[in-house]
């Protein structure tokens, strides 16, 4: 899961960034709202944490304008506003939820657990010819026999998976799975993928996970 921290406080920044990649999440930081919207717009998000007020365009601002392309994106406030007419207007601009500052990690970690908990008819389950992935449980499954992954391989194979019949460029999935957001040696992935080909027992009559040549991979029915 990719989270979205639009924040100017490097104290509070720092803080979320460790802990939150502590917990396997991936972690962009923005410091104005310019660019918070901006990396927002990519649609590469599963959650935006936007403090209300940074330099550039308000949180709100950048809610309202995020809301307007992504609707079931969760976004969380980060905010020192403590009124109701406050809350309440953070909450009309398209906010999932909010939590007021100094807040206790733990609690911030539990409210981005509630948003990203797979909603009654969201896909938790991804499947692909005769294997299936469960982001619930985390287990996969090749038919009946489950393959045990290591969590890089998982996040992989679900990044593929929930991406099925488009091609994965090599820089988003090392930006994606890997966080690498610099030039950085792509041949890691193919390490990987020849791995989960090995552990998912692929033969080529099963080319679930096909090689798109000087481009990436992709995920595809046969």
């Amino acid at each position: 899961m990719r989270i979205l921290i639009v924040e100017d406080e490097p104290g509070i920044f720092n803080f979320l960034k460790q802990g939150l990649e502590e917990e396997s999440y991936a972690i962009d930081i923005a410091e104005d709202g310019k660019k918070g919207l901006e990396l927002a717009l990519s649609g590469e998000y599963d959650l935006l944490l936007l403090d209300w007020m940074v330099p550039g365009l308000s949180g709100i601002e950048v809610c309202r304008q995020f809301r307007k392309q992504f609707k079931e994106t969760p976004i969380i406030f980060l905010t020192a506003k403590d009124t109701i007419d406050e809350t309440v207007f953070g909450l009309q601009a398209g906010a999932n939820d909010y939590i007021k500052k100094p807040f206790h990690f733990e609690e911030l970690l539990e409210r981005i657990k509630v948003q990203l908990r797979p909603k009654s008819g969201e896909h938790s389950i991804f499947k692909i010819g005769d294997i299936t992935l469960n982001t619930t449980t985390y287990q996969v499954f090749k038919g009946t026999e489950e393959v045990n992954l290591t969590q890089k391989e998982f996040a992989l194979l679900e990044y593929l998976l929930r991406n099925k019949g488009i091609v994965c460029r090599r820089s988003r999935i090392i930006e994606s799975v890997w966080d690498i957001h610099f030039d950085y040696n792509t041949g890691v992935i193919d390490v990987f993928i020849n791995a989960l080909r090995k552990k998912l027992k692929l033969s080529k009559d099963e080319n679930y996970i096909q090689t798109v040549r000087g481009v990436g991979y992709i995920a595809k029915e046969l």
